[in-house]
């Protein structure tokens, strides 16, 4: 299944950032530290220019710490781009990143003018919650579900830093097709545009491959499922989630397993690697290589 969410908001908001971009000094953008590359948007290189970036892995707590040091290397490699890893609502983390700025704007003096701060992130990765811990106050809005902010606003913070805070957005095409899956389990994608039971198909798949002893370790599994379904079937089974003649409910199934992921109820997972998409994006240059000589 391609998973696609590109509401019309986010087609505006794409366009208005477009447009002022130009005239920031620095970029701020936060990703999810168990899935940096899915989450990155990778319309913000071709719009930043030669501005500075500083990338900001959120939710580092939830995310595998051996991976999550592989990733902060892995994205430093682009010009002009700092990486830092950041937990909820850690103030003294927040402002580090205001002294960051700093340290990347050298030449400006803000006692003549402001340092103009764009902060960008794709829906649900924490931005919002971000900018209010480095205000010191309620400046955004806050939830649970994806796409809450749907208009940009300037937000002033300490040191005379003017920030302009973004909808988050996706891209108009999720591609490779598993950046999409990988979207969907963290959340960042809505409910109502997914099938519970694929994605979380695609979950249990890669929870057998990268993380099995967590998997068994929460579910109570003695022995390694041999794939993905039998690991939800089994789940199903033992949390006695059985529909009529006795036929394992995979929805209910599906909910606590994107649940348990989101919340970090099965452990630090991280959903891929830097080697896991650069082998992914030679597959994907190869297909589109192969459908080019078809057509």
């Amino acid at each position: 299944m391609a998973i696609n969410w590109f509401p019309g908001h986010m087609h505006k908001a794409r366009k208005e950032i477009k447009k002022v971009m130009p005239q920031m000094d620095l970029i701020i953008e936060v990703v999810d530290a168990r899935l940096p590359f899915s989450s990155e948007n990778p319309l913000v290189p071709a719009l930043r220019g030669d501005t500075p970036v500083i990338k900001v892995l959120n939710k580092r707590d939830l995310a595998d710490p051996a991976i999550t040091e592989q990733w902060l290397g892995w994205l430093e490699k682009e010009r002009g781009v700092r990486a830092i890893t950041m937990t909820h609502n850690q103030r003294a983390e927040a402002l580090d990143i205001l002294r960051l700025a700093g340290e990347m704007t050298p030449d400006h003096d803000r006692q003549k003018r402001a340092l103009r701060v764009m902060i960008l992130g794709i829906p649900n990765v924490g931005k919002s919650t971000l900018i209010n811990t480095m205000a010191g106050r309620p400046a955004a809005k806050t939830g649970n579900e994806p796409a809450v902010t749907r208009a940009q606003q300037a937000i002033k913070l300490p040191d005379n830093v003017l920030l302009y805070d973004t909808p988050g957005f996706l891209w108009p095409k999720l591609s490779p097709e598993a950046c999409g899956y990988r979207l969907a389990i963290s959340g960042a994608i809505r409910s109502a545009v997914i099938e519970f039971e694929d994605v979380a198909l695609f979950e249990a798949d890669y929870l057998l491959d990268a993380y099995p002893e967590l998997a068994m370790a929460r579910y109570g599994f003695e022995e390694r499922p041999r794939d993905g379904l039998a690991l939800m079937d089994g789940i199903a089974e033992k949390r006695r989630f059985l529909g009529r003649g006795g036929v394992p409910d995979l929805h209910k199934v599906s909910e606590i397993l994107l649940n348990e992921f989101r919340s970090g109820k099965l452990g630090r997972i991280s959903l891929e690697t830097p080697a896991m998409v650069e082998q992914e994006a030679r597959e994907e240059a190869e297909r589109q290589r192969e459908k080019s000589d078809k057509a």
